[in-house]
């Protein structure tokens, strides 16, 4: 028969009279299937001249040269300066990035994944914290298995351990721990935090790091210390104006990120309190700008283009192995003028 343009995968299943499901699983490879209705979708397949495997072939051929980078929030100078360095590692290899912004929607990375795959993207750069939510993980790996299969690659930066991809992890949890003893030796004894959503392993990872280092020196936050807001400026503003409510002011305040952190000290300004004369404040990630803020704030340093570099140079490269492929990136703790010990308040 001769080839018809656009022949989908609903062709397939009609012409061998099963499932749109089996045919997927029968051309996917996923799963065993019966050996009749195997055999029925092979021969339609081939009848229609279907090609499952489209991807591959293009990569073969050299026909694309698009790079697919997904991130949370490109507004975030921390996601904007990972993507930086993504894509001058794809422009330096003449590939093409299509980027998109999740706004940490878990089911629109799961749809922009499948968008990638379905224009033959070369490779798809996952930038941001993974969802703490299996029906996200499954979805994933629906989408990203049959892809890698296909010829694809994928990385990622921040964790992603059920997805058993490639990925650049910065060391989050040893870096807020290195901050909370950082804090702890400054003097401090009442802390906050604040946090954003619990779902999301940045959060996660962070918020543990921080909390068991000062709970192994007895200092040990109650739940109320612990304020959940949105992981942006006005998320910290709105998390810090919450702490300035309560009837005892912690003597310093760890915001998970540097945006966040930015939101808390015009909170503090707005109160008519000072940083750090009446409240320390510390951040995370060491965005640019937070050098320039007076006082410029302490924070844990990551090295973010190169984040992004790294994680880019895996997903075009690719993995010569079974087995997913980690490298870890360590934060530095950066005291600055937000912070100080309290007797000096």
């Amino acid at each position: 028969m001769k080839a018809r343009p656009h022949v989908t995968l609903s062709d397939v299943a009609r012409t061998a009279n099963v499932s749109l499901a089996t045919a997927s699983r029968v051309l996917n490879g996923t799963t065993n299937v019966r050996g009749d209705l195997r055999d029925r979708v092979v021969s339609a397949a081939s009848e229609l001249a279907y090609t499952p495997n489209a991807h591959a072939q293009a990569l073969a051929g050299g026909s694309h040269h698009t790079v697919g980078v997904i991130c949370h929030d490109v507004g975030d100078p921390y996601f904007a300066a990972i993507a930086g360095g993504a894509m001058r590692v794809a422009n330096d290899n003449d590939l093409l990035v299509m980027l998109a912004n999740t706004f940490r929607d878990p089911g629109r990375e799961v749809a922009y994944v499948s968008t990638l795959r379905a224009q033959r993207a070369s490779a798809i750069l996952l930038i941001g914290s993974a969802f703490e939510d299996r029906a996200w993980e499954r979805a994933m790996a629906a989408e990203l298995e049959p892809y890698r299969r296909g010829g694809g690659q994928v990385a990622a930066v921040s964790r992603h351990r059920g997805l058993k991809i490639d990925t650049v992890q910065p060391e989050n949890r040893a870096g807020a721990a290195a901050l909370a003893k950082a804090l702890f030796g400054l003097g401090h004894r009442k802390f906050a935090v604040l946090a954003g959503p619990r779902k999301l392993s940045t959060v996660v990872d962070r918020l543990s790091g921080f909390t068991d280092e000062l709970a192994s020196h007895g200092v040990k936050l109650r739940e109320q210390d612990i304020v959940e807001d949105a992981f942006t400026r006005d998320g910290g503003y709105s998390a810090m104006s919450r702490v300035l409510a309560g009837k005892k002011l912690p003597t310093c305040v760890f915001a998970v990120t540097d945006v966040m952190a930015i939101g808390a000290m015009t909170a503090v300004r707005e109160a008519g309190l000072s940083v750090p004369g009446d409240i320390s404040i510390a951040g995370f990630d060491d965005i640019p700008v937070v050098r320039d803020l007076t006082p410029a704030l302490t924070t844990v340093a990551l090295p973010l283009e190169e984040l992004g570099e790294r994680a880019m140079e895996m997903a075009i490269k690719g993995s010569t192995g079974t087995r997913a492929r980690v490298v870890r990136m360590a934060g530095e703790v950066v005291l600055r003028g937000s912070t100080a010990p309290p007797h000096q308040r």
